[in-house]
């Protein structure tokens, strides 16, 4: 483990110095786009007005025979727009693959300072992390980039979740985290074919009543991995997501998983069709009634201390706390939606 003093120099000669406080920044959907397809890029203009991320998508999903346009089609992508408020990632093959290398070196000095976070998939601890950092800030120098490129890990393999902390804690790059069901399931040997949400058969069921009737409850597969992920991002600083729900036609059960995730401390999720960008923004932008509510506990709270009692709730500096979750986050929603900044009164 690096030392503290160290952590926070660059890992190259010229390379950008990393950032001690992380950018705030609005995500609540990673939109994933197929650079590899031109009708899908000719949409990018349109899109980064309306998504938070655009992510060209490298990784799984891209046919083994069409990687090279995907590398060719997301630089060409990141070249012809302007990004703005708008964030610009991509999802790197994995690093055992025979793309990954090709990616970035080929990315980063075509891109530059433009490319604000690279996903890297499969991650299983901090040796991967590491391995990035040092290559990224390799190619930060050589570039002449200005701001360091951030890392975002997927947990999608069973040592990945059980080396989470320490992938947290790998490098001041680290942005944050997405948990990847469908490898996950595979990995962990789970019996399942769905690309995230729940599974009927996963289920408790109650007691029986007189008559002999039961009830099976239908669980949640992923709460102990979101979980996990929500304490080992929060603890050091960076952000939770909750990864790909692969059923485009079942828009109330995406919108539950989402809004789980939400509940758990997640700020954003993948949106993989364009149905699912509206979802994710109704789900991860905080509901209006609750805004009220949080503004005026911290009006009647100013420093945060004592208690208060509101429309007969008891409320003191935990609920403050909590409050200032929400209104943080309302007034960060508010800088980039106008039509919820005049809903929201900020």
């Amino acid at each position: 483990m690096k030392t503290p003093s160290a952590f926070y120099k660059p890992l190259a000669i010229g390379a950008p110095l990393p950032f001690r406080e992380r950018p705030v920044t609005l995500e609540r959907m990673i939109h994933f786009v197929p650079p590899h397809v031109e009708k899908m890029r000719a949409k990018v203009p349109d899109l980064i007005s309306k998504v938070d991320v655009v992510l060209g998508n490298l990784e799984d999903a891209i046919p083994a025979d069409a990687k090279t346009d995907a590398r060719r089609g997301f630089i060409q992508m990141a070249q012809d727009n302007e990004f703005g408020a708008t964030g610009l990632w991509t999802r790197v093959n994995c690093l055992n693959s025979p793309w990954f290398l090709d990616d970035l070196m080929e990315i980063v000095p075509a891109v530059g300072d433009k490319l604000d976070v690279v996903m890297l998939p499969k991650v299983e601890g901090a040796w991967d992390i590491h391995y990035l950092d040092q290559l990224l800030a390799q190619l930060e120098a050589k570039a002449g980039l200005t701001k360091p490129i951030m890392i975002h890990a997927i947990l999608e393999t069973a040592e990945g979740v059980k080396n989470v902390e320490e992938i947290a804690a790998a490098s001041p790059r680290m942005h944050g985290m997405s948990l990847g069901p469908a490898d996950l399931a595979a990995s962990r040997g789970m019996k399942t074919t769905r690309v995230g949400g729940g599974h009927p058969d996963y289920a408790v069921l109650s007691d029986g009543a007189q008559d002999g009737a039961r009830t099976a409850y239908q669980q949640d597969l992923w709460h102990y991995t979101v979980g996990k992920m929500v304490d080992a991002c929060l603890s050091y600083g960076l952000k939770p997501f909750y990864g790909p729900f692969g059923d485009f036609s079942d828009m109330a059960a995406c919108e539950s998983q989402f809004r789980n995730a939400f509940l758990m401390g997640c700020l954003g999720a993948w949106s993989l069709h364009p149905t699912q960008i509206d979802i994710a923004k109704k789900v991860f932008s905080p509901d209006p009634q609750e805004v009220a509510f949080a503004k005026r506990i911290l009006e009647a709270m100013p420093d945060g201390t004592g208690a208060v009692m509101i429309d007969g709730k008891m409320q003191d500096d935990a609920t403050w706390k909590q409050a200032k979750v929400i209104v943080d986050l309302a007034k960060l929603v508010a800088s980039k939606d106008r039509e919820l900044a005049a809903v929201y009164g900020l």
